[in-house]
């Protein structure tokens, strides 16, 4: 049966990692095993290294201060995703613009809390909650250069409710998510 190897990276709490951890990893689809072999982070203190070793993996955490350029910390995560020998990178809420260090070695996809290409960057949810739009949503886009300008692997809409509070309207975009990105990965992979 074949096997695919992921990795995930991650910055923050890791609410998309443990979702990532406990629909995927070593789950079968369509006849292909799904295995996260590589969790990573750039924050020493991100609440998603326990939920990485609640499953099992050892976060490998690359702090990017630790580095005098974005090429240089770049070049250390590529070193890393090598050697665990993937065959997807998924960005789950890893907050750093990427190099062509990263984007041109490195097949990859990023989760973003927005209907792209509207609302691009990392004030995402509070542009698209304060717009005057019906819909927003979540999008898994495929990594490039162009900061969340790559290709759309998949999105999901949803109508803003009148009166709607912010952190209904946050909920609404994390629920998503954790849906959205396993969907994505599986679509790609089997």
């Amino acid at each position: 049966m074949p096997q695919k190897r992921l990795a995930v990276l991650f910055s923050g709490q890791g609410s998309n990692l443990e979702s990532l951890l406990k629909t995927l990893h070593r789950y079968t689809f369509n006849g292909t095993t799904l295995n996260v072999v590589l969790t990573l982070t750039n924050k020493p203190t991100a609440g998603g290294i326990e939920k990485s070793r609640s499953y099992g993996i050892e976060p490998v955490v690359i702090d990017h201060t630790w580095f005098e350029s974005r090429e240089a910390f770049d070049g250390a995560v590529v070193e890393a995703i090598h050697k665990a020998q993937v065959d997807l990178v998924v960005l789950a809420g890893f907050m750093r613009i990427l190099t062509p260090v990263f984007t041109q070695q490195v097949n990859a996809i990023n989760l973003h809390p927005s209907l792209l290409p509207l609302f691009k960057g990392a004030n995402a949810i509070k542009e698209s909650y304060e717009a005057e739009v019906k819909e927003a949503g979540v999008s898994v886009h495929v990594v490039s250069e162009e900061l969340d300008g790559g290709a759309i692997v998949l999105q999901e809409a949803f109508v803003k409710e009148v009166g709607m509070s912010y952190e209904a309207f946050e909920a609404k975009i994390r629920a998503i998510e954790h849906q959205l990105l396993p969907k994505a990965v599986i679509k790609l992979l089997c």
